[in-house]
């Protein structure tokens, strides 16, 4: 495009280009060059100094055809486009150089910036790809063949060093046909891990455009030395940090051809070699929890074993003892003198004892496992006349009164009605074993709807026994864990009563409260939902 306002000028200029091969659109004003500019697409613009105000340009070059004795102020016009500027009396040779050097720079920016945003894009994709695994060696595995594509690298390397937030990995690319390098830097690693260090603490690469130009430079002498790449023409070494060191090492090489590593080029590689270093440590603290978690999850199959196998080699001569002890009890073997039968009892009781224990164990074996509800309508009022039947007997041993047994409203749950009971056992049971001589057991269920429009059945148990210290109170849910006074005070217990109804309560999507002062006694809350546990 020539913008002259003088007509012999202006077809003067154009013949001169037309001449030279190009296809040229003139204007002889502004209004004309405004419709020449909106209907082709100029590769430069040839202007007359009088013409340049009012048009937007749009990353056009501009060549200022000037006359040199006038003062013209490029660095004012250099934002409206001018790249350049020649005499308006240049000759035609000159002329058509200028032009040609405007397009080709114009080109070449054009290649620049369309090779930035494929590197930029393809290092993206590099980043992701590191991301979405938590596996250090595909982390490295993206890395290395990234670089290598999007770079047009002959070569890529990669390793870490030696520590602890990261594990040890190797990975390499390099174009087919060529050998790959050493899996390790052997001699060379503390050389290298001094020259990363460096490298990291000051925030730069190391970059040689070329070898041939720079022998004597640390990367010719080392890193071609340990790799065997003496014929390596261009390469760049780029640390992966963190915090105050570095984690690791990438080195790209070129054999054949000089390269200019650019500074877009240097800033997304560090980009990416960044990103790596925080996956690198991300994937190797998930992948050191993964490793933990399956040591549990094995530890505590383990366990889950040992308490079925402890509970049915105990169960088998406990069976025994408790057969032979009835067989004495109703004269198998004669009459009992008056003296054993005291004895008897005893034994009679601490084998209750152990069976207690081994039914509770069994409990515990069986829930860490996929045990699944039986759900039906239970009645909590019918649930809790069992149990206090069943341990009445115990109660008044003790001199302990219980008090609402009989006397519950009709409230129904959707729930596991043998597990609720057991609940319940549980938790009377310890509280007459923690009430002294003369106390007193309250038991009372009612409903307690909630905000949400649900109903919430409440079963209280209120004891005036020895109470929990307040600072233990969220740990007595914990199995095998029994409150210091109790231990102190030697009442029996395995310490898994608690921890079992806790667990059944929960499997219901209930839950289980404890209000306890010391001296003063004890309320254990049970919540049920009434319409039962829900997915």
């Amino acid at each position: 495009m020539v913008a002259i306002p003088e007509a012999d000028r202006l077809a003067a200029t154009g013949s001169v280009l037309t001449a030279a091969g190009f296809t040229v659109h003139s204007a002889s004003d502004g209004g004309t060059l405004a419709v020449e500019l909106e209907r082709n697409h100029a590769a430069v613009v040839l202007l007359d100094p009088r013409m340049i105000d009012g048009i937007l340009w749009e990353g056009t070059p501009v060549l200022l055809l000037v006359d040199l004795t006038d003062d013209i102020d490029l660095a004012r016009l250099e934002p409206q486009g001018v790249a350049d500027y020649v005499s308006r009396d240049a000759s035609a040779q000159e002329l058509v150089y200028r032009v040609e050097t405007l397009i080709a720079r114009a080109r070449e920016r054009r290649r620049l910036r369309a090779h930035a945003e494929f590197l930029r894009e393809s290092l993206r994709n590099v980043s992701a790809a590191i991301r979405g695994t938590n596996s250090p060696q595909q982390m490295a595995g993206h890395l290395v063949r990234g670089f290598g594509k999007s770079l047009g690298a002959d070569h890529v390397w990669f390793t870490t060093f030696q520590d602890s937030r990261v594990p040890r990995i190797t990975a390499q690319w390099c174009k087919p046909g060529l050998s790959a390098l050493p899996d390790g830097l052997g001699s060379y690693e503390e050389a290298a891990r001094g020259l990363a260090t460096s490298l990291w603490s000051e925030a730069d690469v190391l970059a040689v455009a070329d070898h041939q130009a720079e022998p004597t430079s640390p990367l010719t002498e080392g890193l071609q030395g340990w790799s065997g790449l003496t014929d390596a023409r261009s390469s760049v070494v780029v640390p992966v940090g963190d915090g105050e060191s570095a984690l690791g090492i990438v080195w790209i090489a070129q054999l054949d051809t000089p390269h200019e590593w650019t500074r877009a080029e240097i800033a997304l590689i560090q980009h990416v070699a960044g990103n790596l270093a925080h996956s690198l440590i991300q994937g190797h603290l998930i992948s050191a929890q993964v490793q933990v978690l399956q040591q549990l999850r094995e530890l505590d199959k383990a366990k889950t074993d040992f308490l079925a196998t402890v509970n049915h080699e105990l169960r088998t001569p406990l069976t025994s003892i408790t057969a032979y002890l009835d067989m004495i009890r109703d004269g198998a073997g004669g009459p009992v003198p008056a003296g054993i039968e005291s004895m008897m009892e005893v034994i009679s009781r601490n084998s209750d004892r152990l069976r207690r224990l081994i039914e509770d164990m069994l409990t515990v074996s069986q829930q860490d496992g996929s045990g699944n509800l039986h759900l039906k309508q239970v009645e909590l009022g019918q649930v809790l006349r069992i149990v206090v039947a069943a341990l009445r007997p115990l109660a008044e041993a003790r001199n302990v009164v219980i008090l609402g047994a009989d006397s519950h409203e009709d409230v129904k749950v959707q729930a596991d009605e043998a597990q609720l009971e057991q609940v319940f056992t549980n938790i009377v049971a310890n509280a007459i074993k923690f009430t002294p001589d003369g106390g007193r057991i309250s038991i009372s269920v009612m409903l307690d709807p909630a905000g949400d429009g649900s109903q919430s059945a409440v079963v209280r148990v209120a004891d005036t026994g020895v109470g929990i210290p307040e600072q233990e109170i969220a740990q007595v849910f914990t199995r095998f864990y029994r409150a210091s006074n109790a231990s102190s005070a030697a009442v029996p217990g395995s310490g898994l009563g608690l921890a079992i109804a806790y667990d059944i309560v929960r499997r219901h999507n209930g839950s289980l409260e404890m209000k306890s002062s010391l001296g003063a006694g004890t309320t254990v809350s049970v919540y049920l939902p009434v319409a039962g546990p829900q997915e």
